[in-house]
Formats: structure tokens, sequence, C-alpha cells
């Protein structure tokens, strides 16, 4: 049964894609409370209603579950126990599950490798000696990320060619925290796939984006990608499975090495809208926003088709500095998240460009 008109849907977390989650939701004639620590946040400035606390206080979450028709999420780090706690109450999409297996980089792989969907090899890592011999394993190669909590870049560390020795207080230096190690993937290119399953088990992805990250981040998404169609069907059937095997209501990101033979290994899952996916806004009737919304609200889906070719962008930090001209370019989407305060690899809003299909 789909929420009424007029109905309030909660959000935790209180970013960009809480703001995005906003607008679409208006447009859809749902209210929203969204719970957020940090005071006029991009998404309370177009929310209905804040709760200013942390995402997991009790009180907090008890406000929000009376206020909320049904309760989702615009980031994967929430605290499981917050979760879980709100699922007593009111339906909280995506499940529980999908942030316990996406918010550890160890689980994520177990569950993929279970369900059939091939990842790079890896070992979990608690201690320098561990370091080692994973590495000796790789020949001296691989990327040694936190477990937990890593986005953007953050807690990695890359080695190449490295004799397995030598690496004492490495883990220390991590944080001394639980961490993997993964092999290093030779890849053509990196994909994304952004799907949505709705209540009724309904299941729409869109078109793969080729994805350009610098520095950890992302900088661009190119539609469509340089792959074949079969690679394309494969990422997408993929994203299906995850999305099955975790009885899953709304938005996943789910990214993609390509290897040379136009074959695949899945990096990792987001439980949410996705920056890579932030393109729908301009090629498609239908956004991964909107879609959202849709799948949580008990509506139907979406359809997902491309109308154009494009190129997203980040504006990242400076990049701000470009706006007055993207504002002059013809065929150009462009979105600011309303924050305040620019500062070197902060994610400030984004543009599309778009183009006829090719």
């Amino acid at each position: 049964m789909s929420l009424a008109a007029g109905s309030t849907i909660g959000i935790i977390g209180g970013g960009q894609l809480g703001r995005m989650l906003a607008i679409a939701a208006a447009r859809l004639d749902y209210r929203i409370a969204v719970l957020e620590p940090q005071p006029d946040c991009p998404a309370a400035q177009l929310a209905n209603r804040q709760i200013v606390a942390a995402y997991d206080d009790p009180a907090a979450l008890s406000e929000l579950a009376a206020a909320s028709a049904v309760v989702t999420y615009e980031f994967e780090n929430v605290p499981l126990s917050a979760a879980e706690s709100l699922a007593a109450h009111v339906p909280v999409y995506p499940p529980a599950r999908a942030l316990e297996v996406a918010q550890d980089r160890v689980t994520e792989k177990n569950f993929l490798n279970g369900i059939g969907i091939a990842t790079a090899q890896f070992h979990p890592i608690d201690n320098d000696d561990q370091l080692t011999a994973a590495l000796k394993t790789f020949g001296g190669s691989g990327v040694l990320k936190t477990r937990r909590m890593g986005y953007d870049g953050k807690g990695q560390r890359v080695f190449r060619n490295m004799e397995a020795g030598g690496f004492a207080g490495t883990c220390e230096a991590m944080g001394g925290v639980p961490l993997i190690l993964e092999s290093l993937v030779a890849f053509e290119r990196e994909i994304s796939v952004i799907a949505a399953r709705g209540v009724d088990g309904s299941v729409a992805a869109y078109d793969p984006a080729e994805n350009v990250h610098r520095e950890g981040i992302l900088r661009t998404s190119t539609l469509p990608a340089a792959i074949g169609s079969g690679t394309a069907d494969a990422a997408k059937a993929a994203a299906s499975k995850i999305l099955a095997a975790l009885d899953y209501v709304g938005v996943i990101g789910v990214e993609f090495f390509v290897l040379a033979d136009g074959s695949l290994l899945a990096n990792e899952l987001a439980p949410r809208v996705h920056n890579s996916g932030h393109w729908t806004e301009a090629a498609c009737v239908v956004s991964q926003f909107e879609q959202h919304i849709r799948a949580v609200a008990g509506l139907p889906l979406g359809n997902p088709a491309r109308h154009f070719d494009c190129v997203m962008e980040n504006l990242i930090g400076d990049d701000m500095l470009k706006v007055p001209a993207l504002l002059a370019e013809p065929d150009l989407m462009l979105h600011l998240y309303g924050k305040a305060e620019s500062r070197p690899g902060r994610k400030m809003g984004h543009f599309t460009r778009i183009s006829r299909r090719s």
C-alpha cells in the first residue's frame, strides 16, 4: 500500500543527498523530517522539519519514528542500532541488513561472493604480521583499507611491488582499526549501476555510468559507458541479484571494475542514492532521487530510460569559481548544495552536460 499524499518521510542524514531526496519528495507531495546533528544542514534547508540530535540519540529516534510514515537514510554509516531501533516502530528502507553488509568491507565482499558475484581477492588484517603475510600472497602489491567508515579515498594506503616485510607500525598508523587488504585489479575502467527495488519486488536499473576518480573522489560520470551490451547487462543483473538477496527497498549504487575481457569485479555497494547517479536528474524523466522516494513510499517505480548522452561532473572546493561560466552554457544542468563553506575535497555541487544520443 502506498503512502498517502502529505505523509512524512523521515531521513537520517542532512547532506546533499538528503537535500535532493527532499526536493523529489516535495514534487510527489510528501513532507520530510530530517535527523541531523548539524543545524542548517543542506537537507534541512528544504525539509519541513529538522530534529537536531545525534543519529543514535534514543529520544530523537523516537521523535523521528512518531513523525514519519517511513524512514530512509542518505548515507551508509548510520548506526546499525539506530536503524534496528526505528524498524521496531516504523518501516525502514533500505532494511537494516543492507547497512550491516555495506558498513564492513569484509562482510560486504563475503556477501557478494556468497551470491555468486566476483570481487577482488582480499584478506582481513588485524596486525602488521597479517599484513606482511597477506602482501606476500599478492606479490607485494595491494590496497589496504579500513573495514569501516572510509569514503572518498580516505582510510586507504596502496602498496606496489614491495617485498613482504618492514611494515612495522602500518596498522597503528591506519588508526589501529580492523583493516582489509585487497589485491590490485588491472581494470580498464570503472562503472556503476544505479538500480531500485520496490516494495512489490519490482526492479528498475539505469544504464551503467563510466566513472573517473581522482584522489579517491568521483570527478565525472559519463553516459554511455565505453562497454559492450553484454557487460552492461551483466552489471544490471548483478545489481538485481544484490537487491533480491537483501530484500531491498529503495535505490542502491553498485560499483564495478571492468576487466580487459569485459568481465566484472564488484568493488563496493552503497545502500542509498549515489553520486554516480546524479546524471539521472538531467537525462531521465525519473531521477534516482524520485525513484528512491517512489520505492520507499510504495509507489510504482518509474521508467529508468535515458533520453540523452551526458557527462556529470562534481564541483569540488574551488571548482565553485566555475559557476558563472557554467551558467552561461547551453544544455547544462547545474545543482548547488547550499553549503556555506568551500574547502579542498568538499563536494559543493555538480553539473551535467547533455547531448543527443548517438
